[in-house]
């Protein structure tokens, strides 16, 4: 007989374990050692259904709208305005929105043509200060919130459109689908667009402006860019610029505006004689009379034209291009 270990007992530790098996003395056996399950811990509130590359381009194309925004809002708000990109995260909708700033004015913005939608959510400072910069003031003063009027509510879809606008430009270059606000919210709970599991990627963007720090939230549902979501993937060939990537760039920058001027012609002159020139002095300036005048844009020059009158105004009538036979 073997005992533990397969070491042989001998005749008299045989009998002393039938001595203790009758009295009922018989050691107990050492509980064997159960493996332990492995377990992960998984958190449904954090879905991951954007892809890294997907989301590491559109945090791109949100890193670019903030470059172009900031210079554009600057020029209107008369003060520097500051925007950049600080955190994304993917959430589910329903804690996606539970994570924005309470009071603050929700912007339910469209795709086109695709229908779908998305929301940026701002804080009541940035809009409220941006208000009264609109209308007229130099810098916001301490911002206080406080109920919003149909004015304010009114320059408030101004200010998110002129925001939107800029973002716009840029996803209809990088997917062709165009943003525009449809309405307005500033009770959360009625900005309910999609059901509350939907994977969302969420951005935070930090608005500085006047010595005061604010946030802006975007929330970007998994359904809002799933019909395009093939043009937010890598593409490591440059495509050939045809016809059609010649008007999407012509579509992007058309709204820009330009300075058009005419001019007949020019000289360079010393100070000297500039500061001598008296009323009826004739300056020749070294151009046929018949050559007419060039028009520019900005400092540019793209057509040659003839002036002339239209109404009680002057005008001037387009030639033909700088460079080409009229």
């Amino acid at each position: 007989m073997s005992g533990a270990g397969g070491q042989v007992l001998s005749a008299d530790a045989i009998a002393a374990l039938v001595d203790a098996a009758k009295e009922g003395r018989l050691p107990e056996e050492a509980p064997t050692q159960q493996r332990r399950r492995r377990m992960r811990a998984v958190d449904f509130t954090r879905p991951t259904k954007f892809t890294s590359d997907q989301e590491r381009r559109l945090k791109r194309s949100l890193e670019a709208f903030c470059r172009t925004a900031s210079t554009r809002l600057s020029a209107e708000l008369r003060v520097p305005l500051e925007l950049e990109v600080i955190n994304s995260t993917q959430l589910t909708w329903a804690n996606a929105h539970s994570q924005v700033v309470p009071n603050s004015i929700s912007a339910l913005i469209e795709l086109e043509p695709i229908g779908t939608r998305l929301m940026m959510a701002l804080e009541p400072g940035l809009v409220l200060g941006a208000i009264e910069l609109l209308l007229g003031g130099s810098e916001p003063t301490e911002i206080r919130e406080r109920r919003m009027t149909d004015i304010d509510f009114a320059l408030a879809k101004h200010f998110s459109e002129r925001l939107i606008a800029q973002l716009s430009v840029i996803w209809t270059d990088l997917a062709e689908v165009e943003l525009a606000v449809r309405q307005l919210e500033t009770h959360l709970e009625t900005a309910q667009m999609v059901p509350v599991s939907e994977p969302t990627l969420t951005f935070t963007i930090e608005a500085r402006f006047a010595g005061t720090s604010t946030t802006v939230a975007l929330l970007l549902p998994w359904s809002a860019i799933e019909p395009v979501v093939d043009r937010f993937s890598a593409r490591d060939e440059a495509p050939d610029r045809g016809a059609h990537e010649i008007d999407r760039v012509r579509r992007a920058v058309g709204g820009v505006d330009m300075t058009v001027r005419a001019e007949v012609a020019s000289i360079e002159l010393p100070i000297e004689q500039v500061l001598a020139l008296q009323p009826g002095d004739v300056l020749s300036l070294g151009a046929p009379a018949e050559g007419g005048v060039t028009l520019y844009a900005d400092k540019v020059p793209v057509h040659r034209a003839k002036p002339g009158r239209s109404g009680s105004r002057r005008a001037v009538q387009i030639a033909g291009r700088v460079g080409r036979p009229r």
